[in-house]
């Protein structure tokens, strides 16, 4: 908590740029602070990617994936954007980092 604000992380694919964003919104008036992605591989923002070679790609992907277990680290919780029940292998390894760590999970979808 910040003051008497709840810190929620989001954390899903990065395909799902338009829940995020519906989401992020959802949260923040209910009176949250939101930590989101800083960018969307997957859903629009291909030019982070263009002119990089391979190796370059696999440590820009690193560096996201723990900047992104840091802002996990910040949160009370997270929030999972699961559209349709995917959940992929990034997110899987969030979603264990944030319960190895005493954070709460909540799921956009319904888990089965």
């Amino acid at each position: 908590m910040v003051k008497n604000y709840k810190v929620i992380t989001l954390c899903g694919s990065t395909r799902f740029k338009d829940e995020f964003m519906r989401v992020q919104k959802e949260l923040t008036l209910k009176g949250n602070i939101v930590i989101s992605v800083g960018l969307f591989g997957h859903a629009g923002d291909n030019e982070v990617w263009e002119n990089m070679d391979e190796g370059t790609i696999t440590k820009t992907k690193e560096m996201l994936d723990d900047m992104h277990k840091r802002k996990i680290d910040m949160a009370d919780e997270i929030y999972v954007i699961n559209v349709g029940g995917y959940i992929g292998d990034s997110t899987k390894s969030e979603i264990k980092y944030a319960k190895d760590h005493g954070k709460r999970v909540n799921y956009l979808e319904e888990m089965k």
